[in-house]
């Protein structure tokens, strides 16, 4: 029968699992196991195998088509089935069995519906199953074709009950993630698994080449409805899926074969473990590492584990057990997902690497079958993407997009948890020991004995302090009690004396040896005695501690009958113990480290000391090393379990000191340390660190040693050790509590003080679990360890993760903070731990992982309504730090996830999701929260393309979520007040998931732009209060540009473009208004009328609106406001175009120009207040130059408007200007005034002023009170320029009119008979010339009116008076009324440069036969006339003279009828000529149109000038006899062009008449009028000739 040690391994669809071995011929194994299926054409195969030493023999095959299994709900008795010798091929796979064994096994296979589904649903279902139970084979075919579209799959579950399979689930989450993807409409509520949220994540494409290049190619099309290939990865294959119309909006994409290696073993490469559960719930499948298939299905975001079982198809389901084993087998009928299985609870150890090979190899090949075996379902469908309601995920960090157009129905609240897991299940799979009978009952006993006669109260010693008064020897190192007084120590029960340095080495028998002091008798009595003693000690401890035992028998659930019957035994055992018991002891003494050096060379000599009652033995000593290996064994028989095994180590000396010292002492050797260790605590074999202890607190001690112990004791060869027995007893007791009295509540103990952290439980179960330990020697770090381990399957119990937190970060500072005495580093010691160093990562990691899954939806699992869940919220934090710690300090790994880190990827995810609950339930919510109507059909509660309605409901609850996580969340999660507040996340998060949407949103409405501009524009103010509120000062976005504005930009231009419209139409009507009441001042103090009032406040108000949008986006506000700064223009020029229209016809009004004036004016001003509104110097270049420009353009309006107003009184000031006029003629006298006349000048210019500062006073005191002081100033600049030009011309400068001057002078002259008239003129004509007394009154009438306009300061500057050109042209006409002739004629040479042809077109060359170029710049000369000119100056007395050679005349241009004689006339024109010879003319050439002449003449100039105060002028006449000469043409030849050249030729065009300016026509006038100076007379001819009219033009 010992030969057989067999397993049992199940195969279905390339997922194997394996039971415990057995030995035995008649092995009972009593699995269960489940598994997914999706192909019912193929078979379970069951083999048994034999352990063997170096390889397993297979016993025997049993196959069975999953078409034969039945459905059931219940266990059945099952089938015996003979097991074959070989199995039946065909294509590849097994198909059969054959050649029969003598073995045979007993299996009970069924399908079952899974777990906890709702009522009805579990009718459909059973109802289906039994018509599938009685379908034949055609009915699959026939269904599979019809069925073409992807399907949602269900998701079975999958459960196992396996003894012995406490494989744990590794993850140390370096890179695991989290999900929150959606819950299926279906839930259950029992399902206590957390582990089952870890999802895999593909991370290592590279190890998946085989598959990739199976599946990548019929992926690539497969077409994914919703999340428009979100999760395609750049691998092109890391993550597919499908989605499926149900009642899912969203499926995120994930694919068959990640690797599951970033979700689970993250660095630590191979040791990938499984993930169990009791029902877990996956589907998908991967592969990983090991070989192992698995499915996982999506955990959804809330926290409930739901099931999902919705098909339209029909789900055909089986089942299957060996020995009891359930497989579930579901098949949808689309979707044939090849590895579609959950494997669960393998407890062999991982297969090699090469079992991956051939798992990739298995899988590629299922894979290519289904493809072929595909062909007439949709081919663009790959079959092994599995439709489902989550067929994916994505990680902690990844934006679900929100672009889908169906909201998904969530079934949790936000704030409700509906169901709540408790903790990780299975804190490390099942929990063994609750179902090991065998080791329960023996756990029974021992703690019964432990408790019974408690190692407590009955062992110890109690010693003290105590005074020999005779010589006297230790009882244990037999030395002498040393000293006067107080030299050692004694035991009050016993009277056992020691040292003090001995009384830990002391066998704790202190009953014995009490019983023993008490019999005075012989040993039989003496062991009699001992054994009463201890009698009565265990009759009085049943008495007085009845609830202990009773509780222990609860909960190992004895009936009271075993339970009397085991007592006695119990009691029988423990007085045995002290005489039967015996064990034989190996110990090797391995090595040491980090001892004291004792010796001067710095080092030491170490040897050890092992004693084992009275025995003892040592190790050869090492001479100096620190750290010595010894590798020594030596065996000992112990005969008393309260015996003790004392190690020391030793520094061993040689010299006299040491034995001298070894005579007083008994020890010559320095001591280095000792570990004293209870015989009862030993059990199986031990590889243990020990720390070295002092003896005394003077004892000088470090470092530690290990040892290898092996005990066999008596009778009890083969059972758990201790520690295992004591992890059954604490696991017992705690689901006993727990569940089975406190309905899976945790019952927190109180306990105050230090120690409180080692209070399990109430006083009576924590003394069950103390007295256990101390009696089989259970560190409490054990114990601790333990309890953490229960609880973390409880760990969202109210108050639980609070206790696991101070429990784990006493066990952290247990193992980290190592004491000075050891140099043993944390991980060591953690490694050296008794709980087992994989364990308890594992577990950790576990939890780890699970914490981060809870904190993903903290608002689900710790409602910010409840006050304890938030604590408990803090704690768990708290909690996930301490693994943080732990991992720094005990593991000592490298950098492990970051708590702050970890938990902030948390409050992220939960926070993604919590925005997609919002965005996809909105309307509802909104509703709810604020009591608004709710009805609105379906499809318009999300955004919409027709309204806005959507976006400030989100808004407000995204306000809400964002003052929970303010208010409620951060202050509890206050543990990282540097990297972590939950309200900014909240709000970030919160922010960047509403920001995509509603950039979506505006990009969606720009295209259509069905709603009002005002509508947009509100949204935008909300959404600006939301990022101003919250956003804005976040450290992610402090200081940057935020992107809203640009979002809105459009429809901001939009409501611009609308807003000046509106601008206009208002404009018009304000104007309209402002006309009907005749433009009245708006108050007495405003000088202006309301339109203009009215449309700024129209601008401005626009204008507000820009600015509440408090825009943070330079660009975008530099965009508005050149928009607005457009429309500003538009309105103010429209405002002064329709002003300046009609300003003509209310110039006669008295009152009204100076009121619109003065509005166009209050439009300046307003438009500067405007510009500083919009930003001053810091508005943008473009508007800013737009705005000035407009400022002035209205400037010019003004310009132009008070120019028209001041010329409107132009004809009453030429009134008054001529009165003026007549009165100063009649002042009489000289120029040159006698002192004592001066005061008639003054009288004489007053009466001179009088009419004119009749009109002005008037006006001027009106236009004061009436206009606006600019406008006032340009009315009085414009009235100033009118009445100086007026008086300048009809007073200084009266006009040269056809009857003044010179041409009267002349057609007199002709007409000899007008003498008289002649006369007459010149009569008249004296008296406008002005006398010099005239000039002086008109001077200080001048200063008179300009006093008056000065206005002594409220009128014009005297600075802008003084220089005005009004004024100086007025001065400068009256200063040349002063000058002589000479000097007026000098002026007109000087400044008249350009009297002919623009002064273009003279040439020169050196003489006369050299013809040069055709003049430049000369249009349409008359001719031209050739002369020579020689300039000398005499250099004695400095006079000049000229020659003037007439050469000739060219090209004249002349009509005549009559005979054509052209002659030419020179004339010398300057200064001191009246008594030289100044003009000579050629003879006559007749009917030649380009005469010769070749005549000199010469001109002497004197010397009083220079030639540059001179200029000839050339005139070609046509003579005619008996009447005047008629003109050709003109030149002027001026002199100072030709004294450097000293003598030239000249060629100079002929022009039709003199021009002259300003200047020249004002000394013409003048001259004008001294008609009795010859000199003068012959100027004003000479200038104001022109060519006559041609004959037959």
């Amino acid at each position: 029968p010992d030969k057989f040690n067999t397993y049992v391994t199940l195969k279905v669809q390339n997922v194997k699992s394996t039971t415990v071995a057995v030995r035995g011929d008649e092995p009972c194994w009593e699995q269960d196991f489940m598994f997914e299926i999706s192909r019912l054409d193929l078979g379970l195969i069951v083999e048994v195998w034999n352990k063997g030493l170096i390889w397993d023999t297979l016993v025997g095959t049993v196959w069975i088509a999953l078409k034969a299994i039945h459905q059931s709900d219940e266990e059945g008795p099952g089938e015996w089935s003979t097991l074959e010798a070989e199995v039946v091929m065909k294509h590849d796979e097994i198909c059969g069995t054959k050649n029969p064994t003598p073995h045979k096994i007993l299996l009970d296979t069924r399908f079952e519906l899974p777990f906890d589904i709702p009522e009805e649903e579990a009718r459909y279902w059973t109802r289906k199953l039994e018509q599938i139970n009685s379908l034949g084979d055609d009915e699959y075919a026939f269904q599979e074709e019809v069925q073409k579209k992807p399907l949602p799959s269900a998701a079975s579950q999958c459960s196992f009950e396996d003894a012995d399979s406490a494989v744990d689930d590794r993850d140390s989450d370096y890179r695991s993630e989290t999900s929150n993807s959606i819950p299926p409409p279906y839930h259950t509520t029992a399902q206590p698994n957390a582990s089952v949220h870890q999802f895999t994540v593909p991370s290592r494409l590279q190890q998946q080449g085989v598959l990739r290049e199976s599946c990548a190619d019929s992926l690539q099309n497969y077409d994914l409805d919703y999340r428009e290939h979100v999760a395609i990865s750049p691998a092109g294959s890391s993550r597919y899926g499908s989605s499926c119309n149900v009642s899912q909006g969203s499926s995120h994409l994930s694919e068959l074969d990640h690797s599951h290696e970033s979700a689970h073993g993250s660095e630590q490469d191979d040791d990938h473990q499984e993930r169990e559960s009791n029902h877990s719930y996956r589907s998908l499948g991967s592969y990983q590492k090991d070989g192992q298939a698995r499915l996982r299905e999506q955990e959804e975001p809330h926290g409930k584990e739901e099931e999902e079982k919705v098909c339209e198809t029909e789900e055909k389901c089986a089942d299957h057990s060996a020995a009891k084993l359930s497989l579930e087998l579901e098949k949808p009928k689309d979707v044939d997902a090849g590895a579609q299985v959950s494997y669960h609870g393998d407890n062999e150890p991982p297969p090699f690497p090469p079992a991956r090979a051939h798992w990739i190899r298995a899988i590629s090949k299922v894979r290519l079958q289904l493809q072929e075996g595909q062909d007439e379902a949709d081919p663009s469908k790959p079959p092994w993407l599995k439709g489902g309601p989550a067929g994916g995920l994505y990680g902690i960090d990844s934006m679900p997009d929100l672009r889908k157009k169906k909201p998904i129905p969530l079934v949790s609240d936000l704030s409700l948890v509906q169901s709540r897991k408790a903790g990780i299940t299975s804190a490390m799979a099942t929990r063994t020991s609750l179902k090991d009978e065998e080791l329960k009952s023996h756990v029974y006993k021992k703690t019964l004995q432990a408790l019974i006669y408690p190692i407590s109260c009955t062992t110890p010693h109690n010693f003290e302090v105590w005074t020999a008064t005779t010589p006297t020897y230790c009882y244990e190192c037999e030395g002498l009690l040393w000293g006067i007084a107080r030299q050692g120590m004694r035991c009050g029960e016993c009277g056992v004396k020691c040292h003090e340095k001995c009384q830990d080495l002391l066998n704790a028998d202190c009953l014995q040896r009490a019983a023993e002091k008490s019999s005075k008798h012989g040993a039989e009595d003496r062991t009699q005695n001992f054994i009463m003693a201890m009698k009565d000690r265990m009759k009085i401890r049943e008495r007085n501690k009845p609830e202990i035992f009773d509780l222990i028998r609860d909960v190992f659930s004895e009936s009271k009958l075993t339970h009397a019957q085991q007592m006695k035994t119990v009691k029988q055992s423990v007085l045995d113990g002290t005489s039967k018991w015996s064990a034989k002891i190996t110990i090797t003494v391995v090595c040491a480290q980090g001892l004291q050096a004792k010796d001067k060379t710095g080092s030491s000599d170490p040897y050890v000391t092992v004693q084992v009652g009275k025995t003892k033995k040592r190790t050869k000593t090492i001479f100096g090393n620190l750290n010595p290996v010894w590798e020594e064994k030596f065996y000992f028989e112990c005969h008393n379990s309260s015996d003790r095994i004392k190690v020391r180590v030793w520094d061993e000396d040689d010299d006299i000191k040491s034995r001298v010292k070894q005579r007083l002492k008994r020890e010559s050797d320095d001591f280095l340390g000792q570990t004293i260790i209870e015989v009862r605590t030993l059990s199986g074999e031990m590889d243990v660190w020990y720390n070295l202890e002092k003896r005394t607190d003077k004892s000088a001690v470090s470092g530690a040693i290990r040892l290898q112990i092996s005990v066999e004791i008596k009778g009890e060869e083969k059972v758990a050790p201790y520690h295992i027995q004591y992890t059954c007893l604490h696991e017992n007791l705690f689901h006993h509590l727990t569940d089975v009295q406190g309905n899976g509540v945790v019952k927190i103990p109180d306990a105050k003080g230090d120690d409180a952290w080692k209070v399990y439980f109430d006083e009576t179960a924590q003394e069950i679990v103390d007295e256990f330990a101390m009696r089989y020697g259970i560190e409490s770090i054990y114990q601790a360890m333990t309890h953490f381990a229960c609880l973390s399957s409880k760990y969202m119990c109210p108050g639980v993760p609070a206790v696991m937190s101070t429990l784990l970060a006493n066990i952290n500072a247990y193992y980290a903070h190592t004491t000075a005495s050891t140099n043993v580093s944390a991980s060591d010691r953690f490694a050296a731990s008794n709980f087992g160093k994989e364990r308890f990562v594992k577990l950790l990691d576990q939890l780890h992982n699970s914490l981060r899954i809870d904190l993903s939806m903290y608002r689900n699992n710790f409602p910010a309504s409840s006050r304890e869940r938030l604590q408990d919220l803090k704690s768990t934090v708290d909690l996930l730090t301490s693994i943080t710690f732990f991992r720094m300090k005990v593991q000592e790994l490298q950098s492990p996830p970051r708590a702050s880190q970890v938990v902030k990827d948390c409050v992220k995810a939960c926070l993604n999701s919590t925005y997609e609950y919002i965005f996809n339930n909105c309307h509802e919510l909104y509703s709810r929260e604020y009591q608004t109507d709710p009805d609105l059909p379906p499809e318009e509660q999300g955004p919409s393309i027709r309204n806005l309605d959507f976006w400030p409901k989100l808004i407000t609850l995204i306000v809400s979520i964002i003052e929970e996580d303010k208010n409620s969340y951060t202050p509890v999660l206050n543990q990282f007040p540097q990297e972590l507040a939950v309200g900014k996340i909240s709000a970030e998060v919160m922010w960047s998931l509403f920001a995509q949407d509603m950039k979506y949103a505006t990009e969606e409405h720009e295209k259509h732009r069905l709603c009002k501009s005002a509508d947009y524009m509100n949204l935008h103010f909300k959404v600006k209060w939301l990022y101003n509120e919250y956003v804005r000062d976040l450290p992610a976005f402090k200081g940057k540009v935020p992107e809203y504005p640009a979002w809105f930009e459009q429809f901001v231009m939009q409501w611009l473009d609308e807003n000046e419209d509106v601008s206009l139409e208002f404009l018009h009507g304000a104007l309209e208004r402002d006309k009907k009441d005749g433009f009245q001042q708006t108050s007495e103090h405003a000088l202006f009328s309301c339109s203009v009032v009215d449309v700024f406040t129209q601008l401005n108000q626009s204008f507000e609106i820009i600015k509440k949008l408090e825009c943070p986006d330079p660009v975008v506000v530099a965009h508005y406001n050149r928009r607005f700064a457009k429309t500003i223009g538009k309105v103010l020029m429209q405002y002064a175009d329709i002003l300046s229209k009609s300003f003509q016809s209310y110039c006669s009004k008295e009152k009204l120009p100076c009121i619109l004036m003065n509005n166009i004016q209050q439009l300046r001003v307003q438009l500067e207040k405007m510009f500083e509104a919009m930003g001053g110097k810091e508005l943008d270049a473009e508007a800013s130059d737009h705005l000035k420009e407009l400022q002035v353009k209205l400037n010019n309006v003004l310009d132009e408007l008070s120019a028209v107003f001041g010329n409107s009184f132009q004809t009453r000031i030429d009134e008054c200007v001529k009165q003026m006029s007549d009165i100063l003629c009649q002042v009489k006298g000289t120029g040159n005034v006698a002192a004592n006349a001066r005061n008639t000048v003054a009288q004489d210019a007053d009466n001179v002023l009088r009419p004119l500062m009749d009109f002005l006073d008037g006006n001027l005191t009106l236009f004061a009170t009436v206009c606006e002081k600019t406008v006032l100033k340009r009315v009085l600049k414009e009235l100033w320029r009118v009445v100086m030009n007026t008086m300048e011309k009809l007073i200084v400068l009266p006009p040269l009119t056809d009857h003044t001057g010179t041409q009267l002078i002349f057609s007199a002259a002709k007409e000899l008979g007008h003498l008289s008239k002649l006369k007459d003129h010149m009569v008249r004509e004296e008296t406008r010339s002005l006398t010099p007394k005239q000039c002086a009154v008109l001077d200080l009438a001048l200063d008179t009116i300009k006093q008056y306009f000065h206005a002594g300061g409220n009128g014009l500057k005297k600075t802008f008076l003084e220089k005005s050109p009004d004024l100086q042209s007025l001065r400068y006409a009256l200063s040349l009324y002063t000058q002589t002739t000479d000097t007026l004629i000098k002026t007109f040479v000087q400044t008249q440069t350009a009297q002919v042809h623009d002064g273009k077109g003279i040439r020169f060359t050196a003489n006369e036969d050299v013809l040069p170029d055709k003049g430049s710049g000369v249009d349409d000369p008359v001719g031209e006339v050739s002369i020579q000119i020689d300039l000398y100056t005499h250099p004695g007395t400095g006079e000049h003279k000229v020659t003037v050679k007439v050469v000739a005349a060219n090209d004249l241009k002349w009509q005549t009828s009559g005979m054509f004689r052209p002659f030419v006339e020179i004339t010398m024109i300057g200064p001191h000529q009246s008594d030289k010879k100044r003009k000579f003319t050629t003879k006559s050439k007749s009917n030649n149109w380009a005469p010769k002449y070749n005549e000199t003449f010469h001109f002497i100039l004197g010397n009083e000038d220079g030639p540059d105060a001179y200029e000839l002028q050339v005139c070609v006449k046509d003579y005619c006899f008996a009447r005047e000469d008629r003109v050709l043409g003109i030149a002027v030849m001026q002199l100072r062009d030709i004294v450097d050249k000293g003598s030239c030729a000249c060629w100079c065009p002929l022009g039709r008449r003199i021009h002259m300016d300003e200047t020249g026509l004002t000394v013409l006038r003048i001259l004008s009028q001294r008609t009795n100076d010859e000199v003068a007379r012959e100027f004003v001819k000479l200038k104001s000739e022109s060519r006559s009219t041609e004959e037959g033009t």
